[in-house]
């Protein structure tokens, strides 16, 4: 057996977690985050990349624009079905290597399409296409992760992995516009180009967008291959952890977590768009990145909260919020000729997004807790190895939902910023999409307070 590959996990073992596993567990767990945040930054780096192509020439329309920001959202989410069962399979060290390095080929793709304005719209999609491959990095980065820690700490885990690793939609917008501004990779990084507007000129590198990540995500595709584990615990065929499919907390899982972590998402995408369309004297990649960062940072509080107060009861109120913030939004876009108010627009988009990173953390921490009562009870009278087996059992489909889960709420880094775009095509304005978003958030109230959030609910968590 591999030295990389630990054969005896029982992190709820107090004597062997303090020993051992809980450094195990950290160092893996260290790895994962940064492995995460270059995933979520290839994976959004069109979010920045559109606003900036006219600027240098490509002629597409407001719809292609959209079209280019909500296609790794579609393949993103696509390809998190797949990976959700991965890990089991290959094992958490070898694939977090293989997929991290596969961010390289559309980091490296963008670099040279954008040097060239006569590069075609479908070699774009293709490339937004490609960029997918970060969005189905959180799938098996979160069931890796799930595997490592006790039920006590999963909310702090998965919190820290996901919130931190989330930053990588803040890093893009906030490193992108910095790094085009400068031949930072010198005569390597290629010819700049030019960006002429209201009679000025400046030059402007957007192959920097691509470029700037290849190198730390080679380094840390290295970093997994020599610094992470296998688990043999967590080893498990596809159709052993196809049971999850009957078991219906999956699919109400799904629906709660494409109101969070669909909504983070798909706002993150959209929002530096959306601002050049809503507010177009106002520089939105001054703005953009601050609200994946207030959604990743409260994602990481919300770990911990949630494992305080409970997931169901957390995630309950979060909702009710994020129905609030959207109506505020609602009312500070510009109406019937009125310009608007951008900061109050602002200001209620960062409520949204801290709404929607608590929901994001709350969600997950259900999600462990959920599937281990179910498989306890039915363990229950069975004896000792019954008990033993249930938290294995538990710890599989757990795991595979977590990932499951996600790949259906990625869908939302697509339909956002898709609605946007149809409302504004049919309407002149992103209202009805807006409405739309409340109308699924009060659904999710009702799914949480029903099934895991009132008194005699079927699965209190």
């Amino acid at each position: 057996m591999s030295k990389y590959v630990i054969a005896t996990w029982e992190p709820e073992l107090p004597a062997f977690w303090q020993k051992s596993g809980k450094a195990t567990a950290n160092r893996n767990l260290w790895i994962s985050i940064p492995a995460l945040l270059f995933a979520f930054a290839v994976w959004m780096v069109w979010s920045v990349v559109v606003v900036n192509l006219p600027n240098i020439g490509f002629k597409y329309s407001t719809n292609q624009l959209f079209w280019l920001t909500a296609l790794p959202g579609l393949s993103g989410a696509t390809l998190r079905i797949f990976y959700s069962f991965m890990v089991p399979i290959f094992g958490g060290r070898k694939w977090t290597t293989i997929s991290t390095a596969s961010l390289l080929i559309p980091a490296i793709g963008i670099g040279f399409a954008v040097q060239d304005v006569n590069t075609s719209y479908p070699i774009m999609l293709i490339l937004a296409l490609l960029c997918g491959f970060g969005g189905g990095n959180f799938a098996s980065s979160m069931a890796n992760i799930s595997f490592f820690y006790p039920k006590a700490q999963k909310g702090y885990a998965l919190g820290m992995n996901a919130g931190l690793g989330n930053l990588g939609v803040s890093a893009v917008q906030f490193v992108v516009p910095l790094v085009i501004s400068a031949g930072v990779f010198g005569a390597l990084g290629g010819e700049s180009q030019l960006w002429v507007k209201g009679g000025a000129s400046k030059a402007m590198w957007l192959q920097n967008a691509g470029f700037i990540w290849v190198p730390f995500i080679a380094l840390t595709a290295l970093a997994s291959w020599f610094g992470m584990n296998d688990l043999a615990s967590a080893k498990a065929s596809f159709s052993e952890q196809a049971i999850i499919f009957k078991r219906k907390h999956n699919w109400l899982m799904c629906w709660l977590y494409t109101g969070t972590f669909g909504s983070f998402i798909g706002y993150s995408a959209g929002f530096p768009l959306l601002i050049k369309t809503q507010f177009p004297d106002v520089n939105p990649l001054d703005y953009a990145f601050l609200g994946p960062l207030v959604g990743a940072l409260a994602r990481v509080a919300g770990g911990i909260v949630a494992d305080k107060l409970g997931g169901a009861r957390v995630t309950l109120w979060t909702f009710v919020l994020m129905i609030g913030a959207v109506i505020g939004v609602i009312q500070f876009l510009p109406h019937g000729g009125a310009a608007g108010n951008f900061m109050g627009f602002f200001w209620m988009f960062m409520l949204l997004f801290a709404g929607t990173g608590v929901g994001n953390a709350s969600t997950f921490r259900m999600i462990p807790v959920i599937f281990l009562t179910e498989r306890q009870r039915a363990a229950e009278g069975k004896g000792q190895a019954a008990k033993e087996q249930a938290i294995l059992d538990a710890n599989k489909e757990g795991a595979a939902v977590l990932g499951f889960t996600s790949a259906v709420a990625a869908y939302g880094a697509f339909f956002i910023p898709k609605c946007y775009g149809t409302s504004i095509a049919l309407t002149g304005g992103p209202d009805a999409a807006l409405w739309g978003f409340v109308g699924f958030y009060v659904s999710c109230i009702a799914v949480t307070w029903w099934y895991y959030a009132r008194r005699r609910a079927d699965m209190p968590c």
